[in-house]
C-alpha cells in the first residue's frame, strides 16, 4: 500500500474542495444575510488540512495501483463528506447536531436528497447555495474531475476512474486517455447543467433558484432552496422542464456524448438498457395515473402530469416532489419507492442498482426457466448483439446478493433503533438507493430520527453511491496482505 502517496493525493484533493467553500461566500456578500462566516472558517480548515497533508509529500511521485485507487476513493468520498459538514456545523442552523451536519453532508455529496432540516426557506441564501453546489459537485463525482489533472501531478488517474464509475462494466472509455475521457464527461455535465438553469429562469425561477434547481436536477440529487421543492413554484411549465432534465440525466452519459459527437440520435435507439429505462417510466407512469384517476378522483391531466413528475423524480433517485407523494392512495407510495431500486441507467447521475442490472437479472431469471424446461440446452445472454461472459453475470448476481444482506442489516439496526418497518424499510432504500424521501416518519424530513439512525443512513448513502463493493472490498483481509 503506497500510503504516502495515498495521503499526498488526499491533500490535493481536499484543497481543491475547500475552494468550493468561496462561492457560498460571495452569496453571502451578495444577498448580505450574514452566512459567509461559517464557509470562510470551513474553506480555511479545509485548506490547512490538506497543505499539512500534502507538503510532506509534495514531491513524491508515482502510479497508483488498483488497490491504492480503491482505497483512495473511499478516503476521498468520506473525508470529504466530514469536511463538507463542517461550514453546516457552524452555521447556526436551530436544533443542528453534528450528525445533522454530517447527514445532510453525505446526503449533498452522494446526492441522495434527503435532509434533517426542517425550515428549509429560512436559511441563509449561502447555506442554500452550498446544499445545492454539493450536490452539483457530487453528481458526476469529484475524483472524475481530479483525474483530469492528476496526470498533470505525476499521478496515474485510471483506477481512480474504474473505482469510481458507476454500473457493471467499468473498463470501457469514451476517449484513448482518461484525462480526455473526465473532461468530456464534464463538458456534457456542465452544458446540461447550463441549459438546465436557463430553462428554469425563462419559466419563472429567480437567477438564484435557477442555478439551485439546475444543480441538483442534473446531478439528480433532489436538493431544493424551498421547503415544499419544485411544488413551491406552482409552475406545470417548470415541473415540465425538471422532467425533461432529469429523465436525460438518467441516460449513460457515454451516450450523449455519443450523441452530440455523431450529431445523431442513433445511438438512444441502439442501446438495450435506454430503452429498458424508458419502458420502465413508462409502465410505471402508466399505472400510476391510472391510480390517481379512479382512487384519488384527478383529473386527466392533472392525474398524467403528477404521475409522470413523480415517477421520473422516484426512478431515478432525484427525489424532488410537487406532491405529498407518500398520502397517495393504496400502493403508489410503495410502488415509486421500489421504481428507486432500478434507478438509472449506469454511466448515469442516478443511483439504485441501475437498469442494466435489472435487465441481466430478468434475463438470467428468464435462463433458468428455459433451463428447467430445456436441461441440456445452451442459453446466453445477450445485451443487443453483445454475448455477456458469465463472469458479467455472476458479478452482478454477487452484488444483488451482497445489496439485498446490506440492506437487511442496515434496516434490523434501525428497527433496532426504535423506528417501525415502514420507516426503517424506505429510509434504508432511500439513502441506499441515494433517492431521498423516505415513508413513514421519514417522509418530509428525516430530522425527527436518532443520531445513531442518522450515521447508518450516512454510511448507507456511501454504500449506494460507491456501488457497494467500491467500499466494501476494504474490509476484506486479502485487501491488506502486502
Amino acid at each position: 500500500m503506497q500510503s504516502q502517496l495515498i495521503i499526498r493525493i488526499l491533500g490535493i484533493l481536499l484543497m481543491i474542495f475547500s475552494v468550493t467553500m468561496i462561492p457560498p461566500i460571495g452569496i453571502s456578500l451578495i444577498f448580505g444575510d450574514g452566512g459567509g462566516g461559517a464557509f470562510f472558517s470551513g474553506f480555511f480548515i479545509s485548506l490547512f488540512t490538506g497543505l499539512l497533508l500534502f507538503l510532506p509529500q509534495k514531491n513524491l511521485k508515482g502510479e497508483l495501483r488498483n488497490r491504492d485507487g480503491f482505497l483512495v476513493v473511499v478516503l476521498f468520498w468520506a473525508v470529504l463528506s466530514l469536511f463538507g459538514a463542517i461550514p453546516l456545523y457552524l452555521s447556526n442552523i436551530p436544533e443542528f447536531s453534528v450528525a445533522d451536519a454530517v447527514f445532510e453532508s453525505f446526503s449533498g455529496l452522494t446526492t441522495t436528497g434527503a435532509t434533517v432540516i426542517r425550515h428549509i426557506d429560512e436559511l441563509p441564501h449561502a447555506v442554500l447555495f452550498y446544499r445545492q453546489q454539493l450536490q452539483w459537485l457530487g453528481g458526476m463525482g469529484i475524483i472524475v474531475l481530479a483525474v483530469a489533472i492528476l496526470p498533470m501531478l505525476g499521478i496515474g488517474g485510471m483506477q481512480l476512474y474504474r473505482a469510481e464509475t458507476p454500473g457493471p462494466v467499468k473498463d470501457s472509455k469514451l476517449t484513448p486517455r482518461i484525462a480526455g475521457t473526465a473532461k468530456a464527461l464534464w463538458y456534457i455535465y456542465l452544458g446540461l447543467t447550463i441549459a438546465c438553469a436557463f430553462a428554469y429562469w425563462g419559466a419563472g425561477m429567480s437567477i438564484f433558484d435557477a442555478i439551485g434547481h439546475s444543480f441538483s436536477t442534473v446531478a439528480i440529487g433532489g436538493f431544493s432552496t424551498h421547503d415544499k421543492s419544485i411544488g413551491w413554484f406552482d409552475s406545470s411549465q417548470i415541473e415540465l422542464i425538471c422532467t425533461l432534465f432529469m429523465l436525460i440525466s438518467g441516460i449513460n452519459f457515454s451516450l450523449h456524448f455519443a450523441a452530440v459527437r455523431r450529431l445523431s440520435i442513433q445511438p438512444y435507439g441502439k442501446d438495450p438498457e435506454f430503452k429498458g429505462y424508458v419502458t420502465i417510466i413508462a409502465i410505471v407512469t402508466l399505472v400510476t395515473a391510472l391510480i390517481l384517476i379512479i382512487k384519488a378522483g384527478s383529473g386527466f391531466s392533472k392525474a398524467i402530469g403528477d404521475a409522470l413528475f413523480h415517477t421520473v423524480s422516484m426512478a431515478t433517485t432525484t427525489g424532488f416532489a410537487t406532491e405529498e407523494f407518500y398520502a397517495w392512495p393504496i400502493f403508489l407510495p410503495a410502488l415509486l419507492i421500489f421504481a428507486s431500486f432500478i434507478g438509472g441507467c449506469a454511466g448515469s447521475t442516478g443511483g439504485g442498482m441501475k437498469v442494466i442490472r435489472f435487465l441481466l437479472l430478468f434475463k438470467q431469471g428468464s435462463r433458468e426457466i428455459k433451463k428447467l424446461i430445456h436441461p441440456n440446452g445452451i442459453f446466453k445472454i445477450r445485451i443487443g448483439n453483445t454475448v455477456l461472459s458469465e463472469n458479467i453475470i455472476e458479478a452482478v448476481w454477487g452484488f444483488f446478493a451482497t445489496y439485498v444482506a446490506l440492506f437487511f442489516v442496515f434496516m434490523i439496526i434501525l428497527m433496532a433503533d426504535g423506528l417501525d418497518q415502514v420507516t426503517a424499510f424506505s429510509a434504508v432504500a432511500a439513502c441506499m438507493n441515494n433517492l431521498g424521501p423516505g415513508l413513514g416518519d421519514v417522509a418530509a424530513n428525516y430530522a425527527d430520527i436518532s443520531d445513531l439512525a442518522k450515521w447508518i443512513l450516512s454510511i448507507a448513502m456511501l454504500f449506494g453511491r460507491l456501488e457497494i463493493f467500491t467500499l466494501l472490498v476494504l474490509f476484506s483481509p486479502a485487501f491488506w496482505r502486502s
